[in-house]
């Protein structure tokens, strides 16, 4: 696994204790341990502290997470990126029965990740890297660990307007290209 950096924990910051209760004191054993924990949805994204009590995260709070702790333990070059990406049979296999059934090639997915000397660092999964989906990239920007819930939401839902505003080959409002990607997200958590 490719670590973005590594620094001892501040022990006086509220993410670095919670990792310190676990016997992890530096940001590298930190990441690999929040890597390891299963994809999930968290029951209250809003709150930072989410894959302690949940066991588990999701892009959104995994890297939230990481780029909250680096910034308590002030390391402000890393950056939470938000990036959208075609979601396919190859860069994600286990929606390609999904996709046959909706008639799709790809579906357009908002993707959550860390920056670090512009080298983008992904710890979503075990075996999980940027190699991934870095050729099925649309586009990026950089947003705050606040902005994972309403604001990625908003962000995606309108880049998918625009998409299917482009696509006459697809037949589907938003409201059901987003149902079909909810069955795509709920394929992944199993």
């Amino acid at each position: 696994m490719q670590t973005l950096l590594n620094f001892i924990l501040n022990p006086h910051g509220i993410i670095a204790k919670e990792f310190l209760k676990l016997g992890i004191v530096d940001f590298k054993s930190a990441v690999e341990s929040v890597q390891l924990l299963p994809y999930k949805r968290n029951k209250v994204k809003e709150n930072h502290l989410c894959i302690f009590d949940d066991l588990g995260g999701t892009c959104s709070t995994k890297h939230a997470l990481l780029k909250n702790l680096a910034d308590e333990n002030n390391v402000d070059e890393v950056k939470l990126i938000l990036g959208i990406f075609n979601m396919n049979k190859e860069n994600t296999p286990k929606i390609y029965p999904i996709l046959k059934k909706y008639n799709l090639t790809h579906i357009p997915e908002a993707h959550n990740y860390l920056k670090y000397k512009n080298v983008i660092f992904d710890y979503t999964r075990k075996n999980f890297s940027a190699e991934n989906f870095i050729k099925d990239w649309v586009e990026e920007i950089e947003i705050e660990a606040s902005q994972i819930t309403d604001f990625k939401i908003k962000y995606h839902q309108n880049f998918l307007r625009n998409y299917l505003a482009q696509q006459s080959s697809i037949p589907y409002s938003l409201r059901d290209f987003w149902q079909i990607r909810e069955e795509c997200i709920a394929t992944l958590q199993q």
